[in-house]
């Protein structure tokens, strides 16, 4: 678990060694809680998410169709995770994995160890042939789409954590449950899964500490060509 400084907010710098190390500075305003913000926020969400679902509604009705042939199960995985002030609902995906993934992992002790560590393997078994495609341009998180229209997350924030990563944030915590998550952020355009757990603890505080409006449309316009490069997406 990471250690966290007694101030909320942290800066990293690399030692000669090239690893990342945490830092204390001066916690500032969280400029996202604002009233206006929040609104300009909301709005920016809904303008894009909207004629987006209608321009993607056919794309969103193949994967249906192709996950269902794939592999027996639901079309749709109910993730549980943590929102605004921590309240838990459940973030959408195209279910990538078998139904008996728990059965598969079972064969392979080593992966537990890595899944416990990272939340994330590499070379999951569990995974389908689909969802395998699905995940490399993450077209599996297009649903959590409509979890922004129900304003449980936003379009850009923090990557969405489940109840038991928490942990991982130490005395971040706080700060990681004063926004919303995003469905992408800085994480998502900074190698994904390739980056440590202690990177992408660091990537959500910068991104709540110096969020801006045009920083969200910044990492808009990174999203696009991150996703279609299929880097560090497992």
């Amino acid at each position: 678990m990471i250690q966290a400084p007694t101030a909320a907010k942290i800066v990293i710098e690399r030692s000669k060694t090239g690893e990342m190390v945490p830092m204390n500075y001066t916690l500032v305003q969280r400029t996202q809680s604002r009233p206006l913000s929040k609104a300009i926020k909301a709005f920016v969400d809904y303008a894009l998410v909207i004629p987006g679902l209608l321009l993607i509604a056919p794309l969103l009705f193949l994967i249906a169709v192709l996950v269902k042939l794939d592999s027996p199960g639901p079309i749709i995985y109910r993730r549980k995770v943590l929102g605004l002030n921590g309240r838990v609902f459940h973030a959408y995906k195209f279910r990538t994995m078998y139904v008996n993934g728990n059965e598969i992992l079972a064969k392979y002790p080593g992966l537990r160890v890595e899944l416990d560590k990272n939340y994330k393997l590499k070379d999951d078994p569990r995974v389908t042939r689909v969802g395998r495609f699905l995940r490399k341009f993450s077209l599996d998180e297009l649903p959590q789409l409509f979890n922004i229209l129900q304003q449980d997350m936003s379009l850009v924030g923090p990557r969405i954590i489940t109840p038991d990563e928490l942990k991982k944030y130490g005395q971040w915590g706080e700060t990681f449950m004063s926004v919303m998550p995003g469905l992408t952020g800085l994480w998502q355009v900074s190698g994904r899964s390739d980056t440590t757990y202690e990177e992408r603890v660091r990537l959500d505080m910068e991104y709540i500490h110096n969020w801006s409006i045009s920083l969200d449309v910044r990492i808009i316009f990174q999203t696009i060509p991150a996703v279609l490069k299929g880097d560090g997406a497992y």
